[in-house]
């Protein structure tokens, strides 16, 4: 039975991660689709399952590839944004950020020491604020 698989799957373009997410991403749906009660759910999912094997079963391997590429590249892209985000409000826990008044550059100074003079590094230009 082994054999007789790898021999239909040669040239064949295989699984990838675009593939593996559209597996999570349909039985998710069918879930939902089940426990809620809403048939479009399950549909949606359905139309994945089939999307995803329809890509594994393709002779088009280079077409395949570059959607998997893309869907690295968009991963990565909303990956990195809560990453940031992430960081950004970690950061915050014991600081205020502050924009200078005329060049517009983020100056992040401690919490709770009262009004204070802020030095921008960029243009030189002191502004008073309250932390």
């Amino acid at each position: 039975m082994g054999d007789k698989f790898r021999r239909m799957m040669q040239g064949r373009y295989g699984a990838d991660q675009l593939g593996q997410f559209l597996s999570v991403a349909a039985l998710v749906s069918v879930l939902i689709g089940l426990f809620t009660g809403w048939s479009w759910f399950s549909l949606f999912g359905i139309f994945l399952l089939a999307w995803q094997y329809f890509r594994m079963f393709s002779r088009n391997i280079q077409k395949r590839y570059n959607e998997n590429q893309g869907f690295l590249l968009l991963r990565r892209r909303v990956v990195g944004w809560f990453r940031k985000e992430r960081s950004f409000v970690d950061q915050n826990k014991g600081y205020r950020i502050f924009k200078c008044p005329s060049c517009g550059q983020k100056v992040r100074v401690p919490k709770g020491k009262g009004r204070i003079s802020i030095h921008c590094p960029k243009c030189g230009n002191d502004f008073i604020k309250r932390t």
